[in-house]
C-alpha cells in the first residue's frame, strides 16, 4: 500500500481525499491542515487523522499538495528535502514554472525523492490533450476557451490579498482562447476598493486578461463550482 498525505483541505483536498479513498492501492495517511484548523475539523473528517505537522503522520510515502498555488513550491522543496515524494498541481504558466520546476528537480534529485507538478487541469490534462490534438493536426491554431464557470486559483488569488475577506473569480470565454474575468469580492472594513482593484488587475492570474472588479456584501450566494473547457484546433 502507498501511504498518502494531504496537504490543504479546500476544494481540491476534498476531491483528493474521496479519490485516495476509492483507490484500492492507497491508504490515507491522513491530512495535514494549519494549526488553528486543526482544532475544528469538518465532521466528515471524523476518524481521519488530522494534524499541522507531516511527522505526525508516520511513514507517508507521497504528499498530495492541494493548497493554493503560491504556496506549492515552498512545500514541495520542505516535504522533498525529508525524502517525501510529491503531485501538484501549480497552475502559474509560463517563466514561474519552469523555475518551480528546475529548482524542484534539483531538490529531489539531491533527496532520492520524485515531484509530479503542475498536474492539474491547465498545465496538466489540458496540456496532454493540445498535445495530443497537435499530433493529430500537425498544422494550424490551438484554442483554450475556459469557462464560463468559477477558476480556484484565481479566486485563491485574490482571497490572499490584504483586506479581502471572500473572493470569486468568474472566467467568460470570448472566443479564440480569449478570456474576461468577473471578480466579486468581500472587503474588511476600511479597505479601499480601488486599492484591490488595482492589486489584481497588476496580478500574473489576471493582468493579461480583461478583468472587472466588484464589491459585494457576500460570495456566499454566487459560488458555483461548474466549470468547463472547450479545446479547439
Amino acid at each position: 500500500m502507498i501511504r498518502v498525505a494531504i496537504v490543504g483541505y479546500g476544494n481540491i483536498g476534498r476531491y483528493a481525499v474521496k479519490a485516495v479513498e476509492a483507490t484500492p492501492d492507497l491508504e490515507l495517511a491522513g491530512i495535514v491542515r494549519r494549526p488553528q484548523s486543526c482544532k475544528d475539523a469538518p465532521p466528515e473528517l471524523a476518524g481521519i487523522k488530522v494534524v499541522s505537522q507531516i511527522s505526525e503522520l508516520g511513514p507517508v510515502d507521497v504528499a498530495l499538495l492541494c493548497v493554493p498555488t503560491r504556496s506549492v513550491p515552498a512545500q514541495a522543496m520542505e516535504l522533498v528535502a525529508l525524502g517525501i515524494n510529491t503531485v501538484d498541481s501549480y497552475d502559474i504558466h509560463g517563466d514561474k514554472l519552469l523555475e518551480y520546476r528546475a529548482s524542484l528537480g534539483e531538490q529531489a534529485r539531491r533527496h532520492g525523492a520524485v515531484s509530479v507538478l503542475a498536474a492539474g487541469w491547465d498545465p496538466g490534462s489540458d496540456s496532454m490533450i493540445r498535445a495530443l490534438m497537435e499530433i493529430m493536426a500537425p498544422q494550424g491554431l490551438t484554442f483554450t476557451n475556459f469557462g464560463p464557470g468559477m477558476s480556484m486559483g484565481h479566486s485563491a488569488a485574490v482571497k490572499a490579498l490584504p483586506g479581502v475577506v471572500d473572493a470569486l473569480s468568474i472566467t467568460i470565454p470570448a472566443g479564440s482562447g480569449v478570456h474576461r474575468r468577473l471578480v466579486y469580492v468581500e472587503l474588511a472594513p476600511g479597505t479601499d476598493l480601488g486599492d484591490i482593484q488595482r492589486l489584481i488587475k497588476e496580478d500574473a492570474y489576471f493582468k493579461h486578461d480583461e478583468t472587472h472588479v466588484y464589491q459585494v456584501e457576500t460570495i456566499l450566494g454566487l459560488k458555483d463550482v461548474g466549470h468547463g473547457v472547450l479545446l479547439e484546433r
